[in-house]
C-alpha cells in the first residue's frame, strides 16, 4: 500500500470500528458469552490450521535470524492454543460489569448520585510477537463490549491471520458485528501512525512489545495510552526465609521461561543467608545455563576457592567463570528476555526496597521471606504494578490473576495498573437519579 492506500484504509478501520462499538455496548451479557463460548470452541476445533499458519511465521522467522526469545514468543503450541480457550470460557463466566452502578448515595437535595460502568469504546492494540495476544485482545474486546483494532507484528501476520478469522465468525455466530474486532491487515508500519493518531476513532493505544515500539507509541500518539516500557521484575531473599522454599521459587521466576516481562531479571539476596542460599542457587543458575552477572561480593561468595562452596562439588570440572561475571552499573535496571540474571547481595529489607525503587521498571517485585512484619512492610514500600510474597513473578499474569485474559500489563499509575482485564477496558460515568428535585 502506499501512503495514501494506508490513509484511506485506517480511516476505513476506524469508522468500522466506531460503528461497531455501539452495536458491541448494546449487547446483551448473554450475547457476549456465546461469541466467547464460540471462539472457545472454535480454536479447539482449528488446531491444525493454526498450527500450518504458526509453521509458516516461525520458518519464516528462523530464516531472518530472529533470536531465540523471540522465536520462543511466536509459538502457537497445542498448550498455548488450549490457554486461550479456558481464558475465552474464564471471561464467560465472569459476572458482566457493563452497566453495574456503584456508590449509589443520596444526597441532602433528595438526588441519588452514583457512578455506571461503561466501555471505554473502541482501543487500539499493537503488539509483536506473540500471536496468542490476538485472542486476549479480542475476548476482552468482547467481554467489555469495546469494539477493537488489532495491529500485530509482521512476524506472526500468518498466525494473526488465521486468528482473527476464528474471532469474526465467532462474532458472527453470536449475532455481534463482525468489525467489533478487525486486524489490520497490511504490516506497513505506516499504519501504525496512522492508528495512534485517529482520536476521531480511537479512544485509547495498547502497545505490547519492545521498548522501542512503546517508546514510539508513546511519543507520536494522540489519543491516551496504557503501557508499561520494562519489566525488569525482582526477587529479593530476605533473612528469615524459608531456604528450600526461596531456591524453588527464584528458579521458577527466572527460568520457567525467559521471554516474558514478568520473568526475574535481579536477585537480591540479605546478607544473613547470602552465604548459605547463593551458592545452592548458584548451582541451579549453572545447571540451567543461566548467566549470572554478580556484584564483588556475591561474585566472592561464588568463587571456586571460597571456603566450603558447594558449587564446585556439585559440578567437578565445570567452571563458574563461564557462567559467573561481575555486574556493571546497567545490570541492574537491564531487562535481559535471556538466560541471564543481575545479582546483587544487600544488608537487608530497606536496601532491598530502595534497590528495587531505583532500578526497577514498577512492574513486578517479590519477596521471599518467613518475617510477616518485612513482608508487609515490602508490599506497602515497593512501588510497583504487583507486588508478592513467597512466590513466583511468573504470577503477575491476567489469566493467573483470574482476570480470564490481559490486554497487558500497565506499569502506568492512571488509568488501569498491573495486568490490564475487564476493568481496565472500561470507564464510570455518573449516574444522577432523581424525583422531580430542583436546585435552590
Amino acid at each position: 500500500m502506499n501512503a495514501l492506500n494506508i490513509a484511506e484504509y485506517t480511516e476505513s478501520l476506524g469508522l468500522q470500528a466506531k460503528q461497531a462499538a455501539a452495536l458491541m455496548a448494546s449487547a446483551s451479557a448473554a450475547i457476549k458469552n456465546k461469541s466467547l463460548l464460540a471462539l472457545a470452541r472454535l480454536l479447539r476445533e482449528n488446531g491444525e490450521p493454526l498450527a500450518q499458519a504458526n509453521a509458516q511465521d516461525l520458518a519464516q522467522a528462523e530464516a531472518a535470524g530472529l533470536a531465540a526469545p523471540m522465536v520462543d514468543r511466536l509459538r502457537l503450541t497445542p498448550k498455548v492454543i488450549e490457554t486461550c480457550a479456558l481464558g475465552c470460557e474464564q471471561l464467560a463466566a465472569m459476572p458482566d460489569i457493563i452497566g453495574e452502578i456503584i456508590g449509589m448515595k443520596q444526597q441532602p437535595s433528595g438526588i441519588r448520585v452514583g457512578q455506571m460502568r461503561v466501555p471505554i469504546g473502541v482501543f487500539c492494540m499493537i503488539y509483536e510477537s506473540r500471536p496468542n495476544v490476538t485472542i486476549e485482545a479480542a475476548s476482552l474486546s468482547i467481554k467489555s463490549a469495546n469494539a477493537a483494532i488489532l495491529r500485530g507484528g509482521s512476524e506472526a501476520i500468518h498466525s494473526n491471520r488465521a486468528l482473527a478469522a476464528l474471532v469474526v465468525r465467532a462474532l458472527a455466530e453470536a449475532g455481534l458485528p463482525e468489525q467489533g474486532v478487525q486486524l489490520v491487515q497490511t504490516t506497513d508500519r505506516a499504519a501504525v501512525g496512522q492508528l495512534i493518531a485517529m482520536p476521531q476513532y480511537v479512544d485509547v493505544v495498547i502497545p505490547r512489545g519492545g521498548k522501542g515500539l512503546i517508546e514510539r507509541v508513546s511519543r507520536e500518539a494522540r489519543v491516551p495510552v496504557i503501557k508499561h516500557l520494562d519489566g525488569n521484575c525482582h526477587s529479593y531473599v530476605d533473612d528469615p526465609c524459608d531456604i528450600a522454599l526461596a531456591l524453588k521459587v527464584v528458579e521458577n521466576a527466572k527460568t520457567q521461561k525467559y521471554s516474558p516481562c514478568n520473568a526475574t531479571e535481579s536477585l537480591l539476596v540479605a546478607r544473613g543467608v547470602a552465604r548459605e542460599f547463593l551458592p545452592r542457587m548458584a548451582a541451579v543458575f549453572v545447571a540451567r545455563e543461566v548467566e549470572m552477572r554478580c556484584d564483588e561480593e556475591a561474585a566472592a561468595l561464588l568463587a571456586p576457592a571460597h571456603p566450603g562452596n558447594d558449587i564446585v562439588k556439585a559440578y567437578a570440572s565445570m567452571s563458574t567463570k563461564k557462567y559467573v561475571k561481575r555486574a556493571q552499573e546497567p545490570d541492574w535496571s537491564e531487562e535481559y528476555l535471556a538466560p541471564i540474571i543481575s545479582i546483587k547481595v544487600v544488608a537487608g529489607l530497606d536496601e532491598a526496597i530502595a534497590h528495587i525503587n531505583r532500578y526497577g521498571s514498577h512492574h513486578t517485585d517479590a519477596i521471599l521471606t518467613t518475617d510477616h512484619r518485612h513482608a508487609q512492610r515490602f508490599l506497602r514500600e515497593v512501588d510497583s504494578a504487583s507486588v508478592m510474597v513467597n512466590t513466583s513473578t511468573r504470577f503477575a499474569d491476567g489469566f493467573e490473576y483470574g482476570l480470564g485474559a490481559e490486554i497487558g500489563i500497565s506499569t502506568d499509575k492512571f488509568h488501569a495498573r498491573g495486568p490490564v482485564g475487564i476493568e481496565g477496558l472500561t470507564s464510570l460515568k455518573w449516574v444522577v437519579l432523581g424525583e422531580g428535585e430542583v436546585r435552590g
